[in-house]
């Protein structure tokens, strides 16, 4: 029954979402809610998210003291598989906003008390797999066209890279398989986890909504990749700093995101 639950929910009386039409406009909009949502209290959430760079930070020295430099670079395009996953404190945060409720930054962790926390952890355990399996990917990359010896240096790394045609080769491989990961997840949680929190309707639902949100907007959506992609970049410099304003705004954009898309009876 338990495992019932988690696939299907525990709200009976829910029906399948509509799906709205949106257009660029409107993510525009929620990014523009989701500043709003950060700006209230910029302070709490800057703290709340210092533990993306700081994470940033020691996934590096890490993989360069293990001779894992090879696994550096899809380590940290990790972040944009596991954001959906990372941003939930702050859906809940809009979420209590845009009920009038508190906002202070302790109820980032009130999903523990969610009813679909099950369900949450399963839709994480299916982001954290993919993470895995881009992992594996990565590194068969770096096996095929460098052998299995780890690079001395994180220059001598990098140059390989640019200077070869074997690193060109590689990262131009990497960058498209990335890609079909990235784009899996982008179509599979879109809605994902605001949905989960917003309504206990089990993973299937979810992840259905999210598919279908994906298939009505092909374009909205990957546009939408495409911003969180670039601002995710754009918050690596320098040395991950960025990510602490940028994670935030981006978790209350795509709550406002999730509202726009999919309509949802109360």
């Amino acid at each position: 029954m338990s495992a019932f639950h988690v696939m299907a929910g525990a709200d009976h009386t829910f029906t399948r979402p509509a799906i709205r039409k949106i257009g660029i406009a409107d993510l525009v909009d929620a990014l523009k809610l989701g500043l709003d949502d950060f700006s209230e209290k910029p302070s709490h959430y800057v703290f709340l998210c210092l533990m993306y760079p700081i994470a940033g930070i020691a996934l590096a020295i890490w993989s360069s003291g293990q001779n894992l430099l090879p696994l550096l670079f899809p380590l940290m395009s990790g972040f944009a598989l596991l954001g959906p996953l990372a941003a939930i404190g702050l859906y809940e945060i809009s979420r209590r906003r845009e009920k009038g409720q508190d906002t202070s930054w302790s109820h980032a962790f009130d999903v523990r008390f969610s009813p679909a926390l099950p369900s949450i952890i399963v839709a994480g355990l299916m982001l954290f797999g993919i993470f895995i399996v881009w992992l594996f990917a990565a590194q068969n990359i770096y096996f095929i066209y460098f052998g299995d010896g780890a690079p001395p240096t994180l220059w001598s790394f990098v140059s390989n890279i640019l200077r070869t045609p074997e690193g060109r080769a590689m990262m131009f491989w990497g960058d498209l398989i990335g890609f079909v990961f990235a784009l899996v997840v982008l179509a599979t949680t879109v809605v994902t986890f605001p949905l989960l929190l917003d309504r206990d309707v089990g993973v299937v639902a979810a992840v259905d909504a999210s598919i279908r949100a994906t298939l009505i907007n092909p374009v909205p959506v990957a546009v939408w990749g495409l911003i969180v992609a670039a601002l995710l970049v754009v918050g690596t410099i320098p040395i991950f700093a960025g990510l602490a304003v940028v994670m935030p705004i981006l978790g209350h954009a795509s709550w406002h995101l999730y509202r726009k898309l999919v309509v949802v009876q109360d």
